[in-house]
């Protein structure tokens, strides 16, 4: 293999839809050698032919560099420790055992492994691995019900090069099957810088036939929460019950995607920004040629970006993000508080002996509002990627809680 130069973003400055790889590069060679167990030949690893980062480190070693930076990035503090509230609204599933801040990717495998959640099947590595696409892809939804340790024991690398690139350098590949059936035909009308991104950062649940993974809308026009929130209410389906409340409860995992394509977010604005405009930033080579870091960051860390693009949108970005962010942050505290308290007394009304018309309205109620406050708090960006959106489904879940609690009182 001949050490080629960095690819090269086609642009450094505007959205990024595509990457401009050296067209004289020869891919690594990967082993495939076979299993000799015809019991294990399905879920043998090495017959997926997965080029990866180290395979790849000698043609891209810049690039390489940057996605072992990713590595510093370790904090991973509790959420349960800051919001306390949180262990009541998430009571009868593992998220109130453990949940914490997201952290670099590149420790994917590491945490799913270390969380106090509890994994049965295989459908748990979705996301935290280039290989469970790889798997789905070559052998059907059979693979996510198989059981979590049987997969997690032959993988050897985290999220890296082929969960965007597939085996293709330089390209932007989708290679979730689920978010290439959800949008059909309007796959077309997302950017690459997008969608590579929102294959992971998405809202997703578990089918509960099959355990695949699978997500709740169907079209752009249905990824809506608006939309979500039917589709689960008219599926009948519920992540956990609430062991104080006995509602059964939705758990949002991280719509970022659903989040930034809403009406006022990034993609939806006249900045038109991709994942990749924002948290990549352009790195150049000792001779000054450009090429993309693979660390990914905040925005706020990108100078270049916030002195130039950003400073076309936004007076002082760095201020209207905390200021985005502080407010966010606050009415989650707020209305955390009272659908805790919504938990609990709905728990003590069905004690002391309502009607079972009053509390399933109730149970109704408590789904719906923390569905919408769920919505916020699991997108990871606190208001950031589309702040109007976020106002409007904390004043939506706070009402729906406030009626709740008044309803209560009668």
């Amino acid at each position: 293999m001949r050490n080629l130069r960095p690819f090269v973003w086609l642009c450094a400055l505007i959205l990024v839809a595509t990457l401009a790889a050296a067209t004289a590069c020869t891919s690594p060679q990967p082993t495939t050698e076979k299993s000799a167990d015809p019991q294990a030949a399905a879920t043998q690893i090495s017959d997926l032919n997965i080029v990866t980062a180290e395979q790849w480190k000698g043609s891209y070693p810049l690039i390489y560099d940057s996605y072992q930076m990713n590595a510093d990035r370790m904090s991973n503090p509790s959420y349960l420790e800051q919001y306390p509230f949180l262990v009541i609204i998430y009571n009868g599933m593992g998220f109130a055992k453990d949940y914490n801040e997201a952290r670099s990717h590149v420790y994917t495998l590491q945490d799913v492994a270390a969380t106090a959640r509890a994994h049965e099947t295989a459908n748990c590595l979705t996301c935290k691995t280039p290989t469970m696409n790889a798997l789905v892809s070559a052998e059907g939804v059979g693979v996510y019900s198989v059981p979590f340790d049987e997969i997690y024991s032959q993988l050897n690398e985290p999220v890296s090069c082929y969960n965007c690139h597939e085996n293709s350098a330089g390209e932007l590949v989708v290679t979730a099957g689920f978010l290439k059936d959800a949008l059909g035909d309007d796959i077309a009308k997302v950017k690459p810088g997008l969608l590579v991104c929102g294959q992971c950062h998405i809202e997703y649940y578990f089918d509960p036939a099959t355990k695949a993974t699978t997500l709740p809308w169907n079209g752009i026009s249905g990824m809506t929460p608006d939309a979500i929130l039917s589709y689960y209410n008219d599926l009948g389906f519920s992540d956990y019950t609430n062991s104080y409340s006995g509602a059964g409860m939705i758990k949002i995992q991280h719509p970022e995607f659903e989040t930034v394509q809403g009406h006022g977010g990034f993609s939806a604005t006249v900045c038109k920004a991709t994942c990749i405009t924002c948290h990549t930033r352009l790195a150049l080579d000792d001779e000054g040629e450009g090429y993309t870091s693979h660390n990914w960051i905040s925005p706020l860390e990108n100078q270049n970006l916030m002195e130039t693009r950003c400073n076309s949108c936004h007076l002082d970005l760095a201020r209207t993000i905390s200021i985005i962010q502080t407010e966010t942050k606050d009415r989650l505290v707020v209305i955390g508080e009272k659908l805790a308290d919504l938990h609990i007394k709905i728990g003590e009304a069905a004690e002391a002996g309502a009607s079972e018309e009053k509390l399933a309205e109730l149970r109704s109620m408590v789904r719906d509002g923390q569905f919408y406050y769920d919505f916020v708090f699991a997108e990871n960006s606190f208001g950031t990627h589309n702040s109007h959106l976020t106002k409007t489904l904390l004043n939506k879940s706070e009402k729906i809680v406030d009626e709740a609690l008044a309803l209560l009182q009668d």
